[in-house]
């Protein structure tokens, strides 16, 4: 069978993708997802089921039994059928040569970093960004080979992360763009003629693995530092979190709060005040205010948020 266009993905984000080329662009033709038992195997911050667009716009979808696309259900799919052009949107694995090689012009995804490709490859690009204060974020919709966010750009757009984004309302900006993105992509691929260019200056550099432990929070360190961890792995991650009486708060909301109060009679991490239920928390050099979380227990003034 002749598949023309594929959309490879396993979020909430992916099914927007899926809705915006479908209803705006072209037919989708099929849908390579995870089965939802895959997950139990590995982490998919923010995974959802894919299979309801079947019923919804009749598109096929194919659920691996491999996040890695090694397992022979998937071998079978590709071997006896020949495709056009994929677009990968929240697949946060490689993808093998054997599926590569399979489509005529290439599987498309997205990589972006304060920086050009080379440079910011690798993990968790958006919510490096964020936490390393970056107030921009490239773009990039490029082609995939065997390695991780190589430079075979074929479009860039650009937008901001302003001061008062967390990690999804970047991921709503993300989106805007990778939609422009998409339209020149599909056009392009429509007229038989998508080129990529592949020089770069940039030096090779990369962002390392985020875990779910990687959102302690330690109060000992600079307001800004801290706001930016905690805005950068806000829902629908995990979530940045400290210890208050032994017990485990997840902070999902906080902002600089001030910087000239004399908070001095208190500890960093301890609790200055208490407004609305919204916690003043002193840091060394100011204060923040932490104003959603989740905690089993009652945080008093006085209280100190701790690493363990």
């Amino acid at each position: 069978m002749h598949i023309k266009v594929v959309v490879f993905g396993v979020k909430d984000t992916s099914e927007n993708i899926i809705d915006f080329i479908h209803n705006e662009i072209c037919p989708v033709d099929l849908v390579v997802t995870i089965a939802p038992a895959v997950t139990e195997r590995n982490q998919v911050s923010g995974f959802k089921g894919l299979s309801f667009l079947t019923e919804k716009y009749g598109i096929p979808v194919h659920e691996a039994d491999s996040y890695g696309l090694t397992d022979d259900h998937t071998r079978e799919l590709i071997e006896n059928n020949e495709f056009d052009i994929g677009i990968s949107m929240g697949w946060q694995r490689l993808i093998p040569e054997y599926v590569l090689d399979a489509f005529k012009y290439g599987i498309f995804g997205f990589h972006g970093n304060a920086g050009y490709l080379p440079f910011g490859r690798g993990r968790s690009p958006l919510n490096w960004s964020m936490i390393l204060g970056d107030t921009r974020f490239n773009l990039n919709l490029f082609k995939y080979d065997e390695k991780a966010d190589s430079p075979n750009v074929f479009a860039t757009e650009t937008f901001q992360i302003g001061p008062c984004d967390d990690i999804r309302t970047a991921q709503y900006k993300n989106m805007i763009v990778s939609k422009r993105l998409i339209r020149k992509l599909l056009k392009a691929y429509q007229e038989g003629n998508v080129e990529i260019r592949t020089e770069s200056r940039d030096y090779d550099s990369w962002y390392s693995k985020r875990t779910a432990a990687d959102g302690l929070v330690d109060f000992k360190g600079r307001t800004r530092d801290i706001y930016n961890l905690i805005r950068g792995v806000a829902a629908p991650f995990p979530g940045a979190f400290a210890y208050g009486n032994g017990r485990r708060m997840t902070i999902w909301s906080a902002q600089p709060f001030d910087e000239m109060i004399d908070f001095s009679e208190y500890a960093p991490g301890e609790v200055a005040d208490i407004f609305d239920g919204r916690l003043v928390i002193r840091c060394v050099d100011g204060s923040l205010l932490i104003n959603k979380y989740d905690y089993d227990g009652e945080i008093r003034i006085g209280d100190v948020l701790k690493t363990e």
